[in-house]
């Protein structure tokens, strides 16, 4: 794995306004417990190996080949057979073995050496953060967008260890999701070169998007042309007259645009399946040779420096005419075979799952916790966070909480609140109701944002996603609020995803708290472009270095609260988690790292009105001597039998457990 960065020292503002709490005996701070401001980054690596050497440029078949040990390949055949029968499975796998040869004679001698010692239980720790970003979201005169990228990052992302670069590929449309080349770097953004470079300061995540490419790709030209490799690539159909119309609406969709779309081919009209949009035409996975340059691809970014691959829009990625389309067993399958392949010649590589559907459904995609993927979206986490601080209320957010279980030591949560799409709603159905859905789509439109809808199942359309700006999502537009009070609220918001159980992802606009870009969306008419926004390198660095800026205060602030979190065992993303919901008004829980040794109480007040929160004796297994705020270092000694917390508007207490 690669090293995480140093960060600096923390900053000299609490993260959220914190005071000391009202009830016990107050004592003076330690000697030698962790400060904000005081102590440095562990550098020491997180998992056994380091893969910050490039692989090599030509494979070298002078070393022994990859053997794929029995139980692998015997797994391996399992996953084909079921997907395309036995006698293709046997005719088949050699070429998967071959196509794993030609990865693994990439690999260096260490790599091949660290692979031997990986553990997977140590693939995410308290340290990991990840980063989402376009790798033009910051451009300039003289550089292209990703050497900007690598030197702002470099010097400002203080605790960030895993860089997610969208797609960075040749497209034609969605703003890099219709891939015209998977194996290029588009020229206007910079080359393999400089990917490779920043690969060298952070993890990488690449978006692996294999549910569809461009109309304008090569695949899809060919197949237009007639070429026979080509013939069965995409799902498609010769006439529309054949076809039963209820059939093509019981196909559930993210869009609400025709599910087919009639190209001209050397043969004749095409009726091509698109889920997303014409211009993204789906793949056909019923036919194996697309299976098989899909894992070109796949081998291929690890090639490039992928730590973590990202699947786009999964689970479409199997088409039944006559089903839903959506998480089909077909699709489990073909993630597991990834998984498998990926286990037996790149073990440190994640699979991420991208997946916006009903929080159940959702958990599926971790398989059986070892098997399918390592990370898989926490999609109910957004909609949960807004309503929590729309309504001043946490129940609800606190009841799901409680019933986010360890998955097992390889396998956890991506917790974020916003990404470059919206905010999901699909997760949240059967979490919350009808009318708090409809209430969250009301504060949206109201506070400047858009909804966007689906096609479901009953030929319906249903919100899909709510596009806004996160900042904007929870203080809205032109409010006469304090700058205070909003980066309050802002700061407690973002602050919950530190806490869960799971690996933290963040937007790199919302990190400065950018607000809706109504501008952009009118220009281009995507709602999805309102929280796109780009900056300037000149003018966001002096943004950044305007002491009394929004941008500055709010990355000041997140950055002590990481800064706090990478010290805290209790926070990795397989310790216990224990929710009290005591409080509605306080999202509180406890959080206790693997060995027992270290035991936080995180609370948040979700109100704009100062809360008291009790804890109670019988609500830990183990009372403490006293309670230490770690980001304000002031120390609680605890009653007997119970304490009191006073938490301000929108405050942060993170509250260590220090025992006799």
């Amino acid at each position: 794995m690669r090293r995480a960065k140093r960060p600096a020292s923390g900053t000299k503002r609490p993260a959220s306004g914190a005071k000391r709490p009202a009830s016990g005996t107050r004592a003076k701070p330690r000697k030698g417990v962790f400060r904000p401001t005081h102590g440095e980054f562990n550098e020491a690596v997180r998992a056994p190996g380091s893969y910050l050497d490039a692989h090599l440029p030509e494979p070298d078949y002078a070393r022994p080949l990859l053997r794929v040990p029995e139980e692998k390949k015997a797994a391996i055949l399992e996953k084909l057979t079921f997907l395309y029968g036995s006698k293709k499975a046997s005719q088949y796998y050699p070429e998967v073995e071959r196509i794993m040869r030609v990865y693994y004679a990439h690999k260096t001698a260490e790599m091949i050496k660290n692979d031997a010692v990986f553990d997977p239980a140590q693939r995410f720790t308290e340290k990991d953060s990840i980063l989402i970003t376009y790798g033009d979201l910051i451009t300039g005169r003289d550089e292209k967008p990703l050497k900007i990228l690598q030197r702002i990052l470099r010097e400002r992302a203080k605790f960030i260890t895993t860089i997610h670069l969208l797609p960075f590929f040749p497209s034609s449309s969605d703003r890099g999701f219709s891939i015209i080349s998977y194996f290029s770097v588009d020229p206007n953004l910079g080359t393999w070169e400089d990917i490779q470079e920043l690969g060298k300061d952070f993890r990488l995540m690449f978006d692996g998007v294999i549910n569809h490419v461009s109309a304008k790709s090569k695949w899809f030209q060919e197949f237009l042309n007639g070429n026979p490799y080509y013939k069965d690539f995409f799902t498609q159909f010769s006439s529309m007259a054949d076809l039963d119309p209820e059939a093509l609406k019981r196909v559930m969709r993210p869009r609400t645009t025709p599910l087919l779309t009639r190209f001209e081919a050397i043969d004749g009209p095409r009726h091509i399946w698109t889920t997303f949009s014409p211009d993204q035409v789906d793949l056909n996975y019923k036919n194996v040779n697309v299976l098989l340059r899909v894992l070109d691809v796949l081998l291929f970014y690890v090639r490039r420096g992928a730590d973590i691959i990202r699947l786009d829009a999964v689970t479409y990625l199997w088409e039944e005419l006559g089903t839903a389309s959506v998480h089909m067993e077909q699709t489990h399958q073909i993630i597991q075979l990834f998984r498998l392949i990926l286990d037996v010649v790149a073990p440190h590589v994640a699979l991420l799952t991208e997946t916006n559907v009903p929080h159940e459904d959702n958990l599926k995609y971790f398989g059986d916790g070892h098997n399918e993927a390592q990370l898989v979206y926490n999609f109910a986490l957004p909609p949960l966070v807004l309503h929590s601080f729309h309504t001043g209320n946490c129940r609800k957010m606190s009841r799901w909480a409680a019933g986010l279980e360890r998955i097992s030591g390889s396998a956890t949560y991506f917790n974020f609140l916003d990404s470059h799409d919206g905010v999901g709603l699909m997760a949240v159905r059967g979490i919350l109701s009808e009318y708090d859905i409809g209430e969250l789509m009301k504060r949206t439109l109201e506070y400047g944002g858009m909804v966007s809808y689906m096609l479901g199942e009953d030929g319906r359309h249903y919100p899909y996603e709510l596009n806004i700006a996160w900042y904007s999502a929870v203080n809205g537009m032109e409010s006469d609020e304090p700058i205070e009070t909003q980066i309050d609220r802002f700061v407690a918001s973002r602050s919950v995803q530190l806490v869960l159980r799971g690996v933290p992802g963040s937007y790199l606009p919302s990190v400065i708290g950018t607000e809706n870009d109504v501008e952009t969306v009118l220009r281009t008419g995507a709602k999805r472009d309102i929280n796109r926004r780009a900056f300037d390198v000149d003018a966001l660095m002096r943004l950044l270095e305007d002491r009394s800026s929004r941008a500055h205060l709010i990355l000041e602030r997140l950055s002590q609260l990481a800064g706090v979190r990478v010290h805290c065992p209790a926070f990795h993303p397989s310790g216990e988690q224990s929710v009290i919901m005591r409080n509605d008004a306080v999202f509180s829980l406890v959080r206790t790292s693997l060995d027992g040794s270290q035991r936080i109480l995180a609370l948040t007040n979700v109100t704009g009105s100062r809360r008291v929160f009790r804890l109670e004796k019988k609500d830990v297994e183990r009372w403490p001597r006293v309670f230490e705020n770690l980001l304000t270092g002031e120390v609680t000694r605890a009653r007997d039998n119970q304490n009191e917390f006073r938490l301000r508007p929108f405050e942060v207490q993170w509250l260590l457990f220090v025992d006799p």
